[in-house]
């Protein structure tokens, strides 16, 4: 079976623990979009893996990992993590496989993605000064780019580099003032690059092609969320690449219809890190309450996250567009101790009831949520593994949200490690 996980709100709801699972039963984990702007956690007993661009099949020994050619590849983050894996024994040799066609974010897109933000003062994005959208702009743009086969041919690399520098300079100094690059220094990064990631480079597509005509399992991750999708998200609030489930053809060159399972990814709660209009959000104790008790804070930034109560209507959203069969339902143990927790069924907009997502930022920033409110529980609920001995409450809302959304919550989650998960 093929199964594709995709969050289903602004990103950071667990897809990392529920990739890192559904891994175990699967060949292959393919990762089809975003950079290393994404931060996807695995708790293995003591040790926690934040990974940032590897898949997050990657901690399970026996699982064949791709970077498929829709992610923008930053190869000092790759290699990083490849070698934070290796210190705690878990080697990627002939199991990690790398698109040939993936862009290399490099130096001058970290610095033009950090001048623009300072140069926007208070209108700034929030990105997360990792480069990427400039270097998705690059790929658009096609005349100033570098692939990962790229790196074979050095020799012409070097003279591409300094083209590409040189225009990247002149934009520098005339819009921002700032001091140039210099090719060279790159140059000498990328031939460092060619030594460690090169004999992890091949046509994806074909690999992933002829792993479905042998009848291996392939599992593909998404990162980010269904509403940062630069396209059906809450544009211009967003990421630079296609965080949906409609990414995924596109990303790796896989047919949705060779796609069995459409898995969303949800928190029992809302969660949103940067600038963009958040409807149900909490900037108070409340806010401050799941902040603290989920510990909200990026694996990519550190930045802490604003919060909110779970939106039915986004998710809805998010279910709606991208297909999904299920969903999984993570952090339930962060709303324990909450006397009362609020559900928004619908929103209401100019005077107007709506209960479809308006993914255009100018309505969104009107909407008022219609709530519904449901008790809260007090028991601890860690450990336990049968939705049965869920307090009722607990299993109320789970149901109120299955209600909301059209769709079964099949898993749920309870804490951070493997264990602590229950399936339905």
């Amino acid at each position: 079976m093929n199964c594709c996980i995709v969050g289903l709100q602004w990103g950071d709801e667990g897809k990392g623990k529920i990739v890192d699972i559904l891994a175990e039963h699967s060949d292959i984990v393919v990762r089809y979009s975003g950079g290393a702007n994404a931060g996807h956690t695995v708790v293995v007993g003591d040790s926690r893996f934040a990974l940032h661009i590897l898949p997050s099949g990657a901690i399970r020994p026996n699982t064949v990992c791709v970077i498929a050619s829709a992610v923008v590849v930053d190869p000092d983050v790759l290699i990083k993590g490849i070698q934070t894996l290796a210190q705690k024994n878990i080697t990627l040799t002939k199991r990690l496989f790398i698109s040939e066609n993936a862009h290399i974010v490099l130096d001058y897109h970290k610095k033009e993605d950090q001048l623009r933000e300072e140069a926007l003062g208070k209108n700034k994005l929030g990105t997360t000064i990792r480069g990427i959208g400039p270097c998705y702009a690059d790929k658009v743009g096609r005349s100033y780019t570098v692939r990962m086969g790229d790196l074979r041919d050095l020799e012409k690399l070097k003279a591409r580099l300094q083209t590409i520098v040189d225009y990247k300079n002149k934009i520098f100094a005339a819009l921002y003032k700032a001091e140039p690059i210099s090719a060279d220094e790159i140059f000498e990064k990328c031939k460092s690059y060619a030594d460690k990631l090169l004999p992890f480079t091949i046509d994806t597509t074909e690999f992933l092609h002829k792993a479905i005509a042998g009848g291996k399992s392939i599992l593909f991750e998404g990162a980010q969320g269904t509403l940062l999708d630069l396209d059906h998200g809450t544009f211009p609030f967003v990421t630079s690449s296609n965080s949906s489930a409609l990414g995924m053809p596109a990303g790796c060159g896989v047919p949705a219809k060779m796609v069995d399972k459409l898995i969303g990814v949800a928190k029992a709660y809302t969660t949103r890190v940067g600038a963009g209009p958040f409807p149900t959000e909490q900037d108070n104790e409340i806010g401050q309450y799941i902040r603290d008790k989920g510990q909200e804070y990026g694996t990519t930034t550190g930045r802490p996250r604003r919060c909110g109560w779970f939106d039915a209507v986004a998710v809805s959203y998010a279910v709606t567009i991208g297909a999904i069969d299920c969903i999984a339902l993570m952090h339930l143990d962060t709303l324990t101790g909450l006397k009362e927790i609020k559900i928004a069924t619908a929103y209401e907009i100019n005077g107007k009831q709506t209960s479809f997502f308006p993914a255009n930022t100018t309505r969104l920033s009107k909407a008022e949520c219609i709530y519904e409110t449901v008790s809260g529980w007090e028991e601890d609920i860690t450990t336990v593994s049968n939705f049965d001995d869920l307090p009722l409450n607990a299993q109320n809302y789970i149901c109120r949200i299955e209600e909301n959304t059209g769709k079964p919550i099949t898993i749920i989650g309870v804490g951070p490690e493997r264990n602590q998960t229950i399936f339905r």
